[in-house]
């Protein structure tokens, strides 16, 4: 019997389906073996979706690295022409020792595109990381759980990362700079549900409009006490050259959900939400 694991989007689902995956290996000669993709497959009607690796920077021979980016979308294409089980039934039956196939793992998934995504995290990116030199704030940005987050940044205690992310390379790292995952979709389209995004301690200038990742005092479920949302506020005069806050809103960017207004001392903010990463 193979093994079963449950891939959520971190709240409980409205229905769940069946499904299994495997994990597709590259061996080269003379370099150890590792996973360049995830094919998962949905048992109920055999649909497979796949994803590949589509960066090769560390491959030297040209027509390999050339062969290895025209993968993901041929296994796309071969999906389409033989459908998903005829396919996944060719390579089990005909990979050589260069490409591999690990054997099927059952899987229970609420969302099939968004599991695909976190396997491949899981099994790919996070392996590939792993393999990499990592130079910290160089390369790599350390990353943690919201709550460990408004930790170590609200209240500057030390705080253990849970690991370390590949930053983009046009992205300016700083020591203030850090990766957590937002769960929900309060925040979507900007946001998906599930993404892991960079943050930046604080918020320089004003923080009229920005994004912001703000703990909400007084609440003991972690999931809402630290959220993301658009940051609006509205100031009245109180001296010539003084002014306070009348009111500050957070509001979602998604229409399905509605915004709060708070109260002085209810909330901090404690970062600025810079980007998703892919």
């Amino acid at each position: 019997m193979p093994s079963v694991v449950s891939i959520t989007s971190g709240r409980r689902p409205q229905s769940t389906h069946s499904g299994e995956y495997l994990l597709l290996a590259l061996a080269l000669r003379g370099e150890p073996e590792r996973n360049i993709g995830v094919l998962l497959r949905d048992s109920e009607t055999g649909q497979v979706y796949p994803r590949i690796r589509d960066h090769w920077e560390e491959i030297r021979d040209l027509g390999e690295a050339e062969w290895l980016k025209a993968l993901g979308e041929d296994f796309e294409a071969k999906i389409r022409e033989m459908g998903g089980d005829a396919f996944l039934r060719s390579l089990e039956d005909s990979l050589s020792n260069t490409l591999r196939l690990s054997q099927r793992t059952a899987v229970t998934v609420d969302d099939f595109p968004r599991a695909l995504a976190r396997l491949f995290e899981e099994h790919v990116e996070a392996a590939r990381v792993e393999s990499e030199e990592v130079q910290p704030f160089v390369t790599h940005l350390p990353l943690y759980s919201l709550q460990a987050a408004a930790t170590k940044f609200g209240e500057d205690r030390d705080v253990e990362a849970e690991g370390w992310v590949k930053a983009p390379a046009k992205l300016r790292l700083t020591s203030d700079m850090f990766v957590g995952r937002v769960v929900g979709r309060s925040m979507e389209p900007r946001i998906p549900d599930g993404s892991l995004c960079v943050f930046r301690k604080g918020v320089v200038g004003s923080r009229q409009g920005k994004l912001v990742l703000v703990e909400r005092m007084g609440i003991t479920d972690t999931s809402a006490r630290y959220t993301i949302k658009k940051y609006t506020s509205q100031k009245r005069r109180t001296g010539e050259e003084e002014w306070e806050h009348a009111a500050v809103r957070l509001e979602p960017l998604n229409k399905e959900f509605e915004g709060f207004d708070l109260k002085e001392g209810e909330a901090r903010v404690i970062a600025e939400f810079i980007q998703v990463l892919e």
